[in-house]
């Protein structure tokens, strides 16, 4: 039994993360939601950069990419990501690890269509992560896309979510003298009983 109170309190890490990025909200300037996503290679080099979380679920974390893009090769390869979320204005963070499986069809056909239309397009003109000769060689592509698709652009086959299930998250917040609090959860499997305990700082 460990002694979580306050903004560490409840039964869900799930609930805890979605209750503390809806504070975020209301305080951090720019992109409550953004998490710094790590993967590795083949040969175990780890690559990390930020990306957009767009869900929390109680099964997991989402967020959307090109399915063409490195991070996107890695998680395939591996099968598990990890990322932490910090947020400067309430001087907390969550970590996360965990297994990475593709969002369903349906719900990422749905969060596409939720999005602007250019970045809707923008998503059928980016050839995520390749070399790119210039600026106006991607502009005119964006083009080409605009006259090709239109308006209602449906989703590209090669653009869609992950979610990671995580094994691990860890909840942190600052203390005064770097005594800072920290607690985490962990459980042997998806579905299993989570555990907590609190870390020393």
């Amino acid at each position: 039994m460990t002694d979580r109170a306050g903004i560490f309190a409840g039964d869900c890490p799930f609930g805890i993360a979605r209750r503390w990025l809806k504070e975020a909200g209301a305080s951090e300037p720019n992109d409550p939601g953004a998490i710094a996503l790590s993967t590795v290679d083949a040969d175990g080099m780890p690559n990390v950069r930020m990306v957009l979380l767009k869900d929390i679920r109680d099964d997991g974390f989402v967020f959307y990419t090109n399915y063409s893009s490195v991070k996107s090769r890695e998680i395939g390869q591996s099968g598990k990501a990890a990322f932490v979320m910090h947020w400067k204005s309430l001087r907390r963070q969550i970590r996360v690890r965990g297994r990475v499986e593709r969002e369903d069809d349906a719900r990422a056909d749905a969060y596409y269509a939720s999005r602007s239309l250019k970045s809707r397009l923008g998503a059928w003109a980016s050839r995520q992560s390749e070399p790119l000769a210039s600026r106006a060689a991607l502009m005119a592509e964006v083009a080409r896309i605009t006259a090709l698709h239109g308006t209602r652009p449906e989703r590209p086959p090669f653009w869609g979510g992950f979610r990671i299930t995580p094994c691990e998250i860890e909840f942190w917040a600052d203390g005064a003298f770097r005594l800072h609090d920290r607690f985490r959860w962990t459980r042997p499997a998806p579905g299993k009983t989570w555990q907590t305990e609190r870390l020393n700082p």
